[in-house]
């Protein structure tokens, strides 16, 4: 257990008082669950926190709170401990869950032959490496021996050996009903014949986009353009056979059959138990009506488990349903809210104000930061002091989502690119009115945008007209 003061400085101060009070307690939450001086190395809970451990989804979700709140050497070292175990012994599996002393958790791992593992784990792991490059700028995410092999084994040696009829797709095979569970969704064990998933599918996708991005890094160009193309091919593959047009919905898992197996979205609320955000997570869905409806299925499944509700702001802050977001934030702050002791809720509403609310986005490729406002008519202001990106800590103030304040408290110089929903122009950037560039954003709206450098110490504002 530590003490806030030694790890994170990161502090909200806001007119909605809801916010204030929910960030610090996340915050401390959070703070209850790191560990130092173990076996293991440097750690935080990322599983059922009576385990001692941490599993490969939660930490993979769990990440960017954790960075926001100083924990890079945490996270580091728990990715580390993932990418170390991959093993040909376990069919490129790694251990699911690793404990203080260092070890596969017993609750789940007997042998080889026998343990509990997700299959969508691998390259959910995957994408989070990428994700912490972006944020820490660490070359060893993109250099470091360990992690390469892990990647290279992720992509090509855990897909040969998982994909029993080589259609690209990883299925689950073997007698132990839980050794390769084609999904994140646990209750199907041992109850359907379940071959695939769609969840599986997303993971694949955004990892092998991640390791085509790694490679670019790298200067593999035509590693990186392979592994791209194989990503567009999955996500071709979801949005077309896996979309249901009579139920308006994507089907959640391939039977043993042949069959898809899912819900509609008129009965979704339902069918909570074969609900997923990680599609939308991973930006899977093509835009347009099939993301709409992927969206307003996880709004009729708000009677869902605390694991998978934790992911619902970030989706749905980043799909520009910002009420809606902030909503379910509430509800995950809430003291009233059943299990919220569970790490991955506190991690992932300190996550999902940065990242949802505040829509911080840092590309350590070119010490970017990208931010945009995304307050609802309950807010009136936010200010979020001392967040660590790069090797700089800055502070973030809007007022509405009309004016935006960025200060680079420590570091050298940054960029920052402010990013507002609006089509406009000119963006006036401390008193002088800037010509603006345009983007569509994953939301399918159109944003307005500058780019300006801020050196150490520097304050600058920026506001639409």
């Amino acid at each position: 257990m530590i003490t806030t003061g030694i790890l994170s400085k990161v502090e909200v101060n806001s007119s909605n008082k809801e916010i204030v009070h929910g960030f610090k307690w996340a915050k401390l939450q959070a703070l209850e669950y790191v560990r130092f001086g173990d076996p293991v190395g440097a750690w935080y809970e990322a599983a059922l926190p009576e385990r001692d451990a941490f599993c490969m989804r939660d930490t993979a979700h769990q990440s960017t709170g954790a960075q926001i709140l100083g924990l890079q050497v945490h996270t580091k070292n728990m990715l580390k401990k993932f990418a170390a175990n991959i093993s040909e012994s376990r069919d490129w599996c790694s251990y699911w869950e690793i404990n203080k002393d260092d070890l596969p958790a017993p609750v789940d791992y007997k042998s080889d032959e026998i343990f509990w593992y997700n299959l969508p784990a691998n390259f959910d792991v995957l994408d989070c490496c990428y994700r912490q490059y972006l944020w820490t700028g660490d070359e060893d995410y993109i250099q470091d021996s360990i992690f390469l092999n892990f990647y290279k084994r992720t992509v090509e040696e855990y897909v040969k050996s998982w994909d029993i009829n080589n259609d690209g797709i990883m299925e689950h095979k073997g007698e132990c009903p839980y050794r390769g569970i084609p999904s994140y969704l646990e209750f199907q064990v041992g109850e359907y014949g379940i071959l695939a998933a769609s969840d599986q599918i997303a993971a694949q996708y955004a990892g092998y986009h991640a390791y085509s991005k790694i490679q670019s890094l790298r200067n593999n160009f035509l590693e990186a353009n392979e592994y791209e193309k194989k990503a567009k091919v999955m996500k071709r593959i979801y949005n077309s056979l896996w979309w249901s047009k009579r139920d308006k919905n994507f089907y959640t898992f391939i039977l043993e059959n042949g069959n898809f197996f899912g819900t509609s979205l008129k009965d979704a609320w339902k069918n909570p138990n074969v609900v997923t955000p990680m599609p939308l997570y991973f930006n899977l869905p093509e835009r347009g009506l099939k993301t709409e409806c992927a969206i307003k299925v996880l709004l009729e499944c708000r009677n869902i488990n605390v694991e998978t509700k934790s992911h619902y702001p970030e989706v749905l802050y980043k799909y520009g349903y910002k009420e809606q977001a902030f909503e379910v934030l509430k509800e995950l702050m809430s003291p009233l809210l059943k299990r919220r002791e569970y790490p991955e809720v506190s991690f992932s509403v300190v996550g999902s104000i940065i990242t949802g609310m505040m829509g911080v986005n840092p590309d350590a490729t070119r010490k970017v930061i990208e931010t945009t406002p995304r307050l609802t008519d309950e807010v009136d202001w936010i200010t979020i002091d001392n967040i660590p990106v790069f090797e700089n800590e800055i502070s973030l103030r809007y007022n509405k989502n009309k004016e935006a304040v960025l200060r680079n408290i420590s570091g050298d110089t940054l960029y920052w690119k402010a990013a507002f929903e609006n089509d406009v122009q000119e963006l006036i950037v401390d008193d002088i009115k800037v010509k603006t560039k345009k983007e569509i954003k994953i939301d399918g709206l159109k944003y307005s945008y500058v780019e300006i450098p801020v050196g150490r110490g520097e304050e600058h504002v920026i506001k639409t007209i």
